[in-house]
């Protein structure tokens, strides 16, 4: 890892092992649990200005999935790369470290469907629900599935270019942002874990276990989790959401609101996929401060 990121990553990160494979984790600050999941191709670091503006009254806990961040990047020989096996960890970890109640989970990208899958199996533990550009749900119907990843998922070219060139966390770090555009340093820092063909495995199995129709592998798993979360419609929910993002837009959020009516939404239609980038400033204070006003509200049975 050719430059130094603790200035911008001032953690002492942990790792529990997984069979024998490390599994990479921040367990910052004492208090109620606020568990940060990242999705593709972003890890830990995304969450590092929420983590310190909560450690002095949340206990954050924020994993690496294996293949990203600072986990292990295993072959296909020693580790599942699917949906199912990323809910079991996220389990193997919150059971590990004795988080049972009064979660609150703050999801991104991958890490909605990933978080929302662990909660549907332990709907008593989820207090709150902190949203940010993702989806628990297939994708909307009036959403086309974007051509990129169609050829990220479905090519060898598309496989090509992500493991070979790192085009998908290239292009991420570019168009993640758009109020904001990313300086060179950070998106060095956001494609760090990322630098050799092993290393970007995670990158590309993430996209090709995106289940689109019926007979695609996990896509019944989608539905079980879809017809599940509306449970925790009465929660205290607060949406945040990049208009720009060129996935996870607005027929995303209308869904999220559809379902949770009663949510805070949050919308910026000038930012893009990297929302904690692009309007991190405005963001940040507004989560602390939604915790803060619901901490005494008692989750639904």
């Amino acid at each position: 890892m050719a430059i130094n990121i603790t200035k911008e990553y001032p953690f002492t990160g942990k790792a529990l092992d997984l069979d024998g494979l490390r599994y990479h984790y921040l367990d910052e600050g004492s208090g109620e649990p606020v568990v940060m999941v990242h999705g593709n191709p972003s890890w830990s670091f995304y969450y590092r200005n929420l983590v310190l503006a909560l450690r002095d009254r949340y206990r954050c806990v924020v994993p690496d999935h294996i293949g990203c961040g600072l986990s292990d990047k295993p072959g296909d020989d020693r580790y599942d790369y699917t949906l199912p096996r990323r809910v079991d960890d996220l389990e193997r970890l919150l059971d590990h470290l004795n988080i049972k109640e009064n979660v609150t989970l703050v999801l991104h990208d991958w890490g909605g469907m990933i978080g929302m899958a662990w909660a549907v199996r332990h709907p008593e533990r989820i207090k709150r629900l902190v949203i940010l550009n993702t989806a628990a749900f297939h994708l909307p119907a009036e959403k086309p599935f974007p051509l990129a990843l169609k050829i990220c998922r479905d090519t060898w070219v598309g496989a090509l270019l992500v493991r070979g060139f790192n085009a998908f966390s290239l292009a991420a770090s570019f168009v993640g942002c758009k109020r904001n555009p990313m300086p060179a340093e950070l998106r060095r820092a956001y494609r760090l874990p990322y630098d050799s063909w092993q290393n970007r495995i995670a990158t590309l199995r993430f996209v090709q276990d995106i289940p689109l129709t019926p007979g695609d592998r996990n896509y019944e798993l989608v539905n079980t989790v879809a017809a599940g979360i509306d449970q925790f419609r009465n929660l205290p929910i607060s949406l945040f959401w990049g208009e720009r993002d060129f996935v996870f837009d607005r027929h995303f959020l209308a869904e999220w609101q559809r379902r949770f009516p009663g949510a805070d939404v949050h919308s910026f239609a000038d930012c893009g996929h990297y929302i904690l980038e692009d309007a991190g400033e405005e963001i940040v204070p507004l989560i602390g401060e939604f915790l803060d006003r619901t901490a005494t509200k008692e989750a639904n049975p």
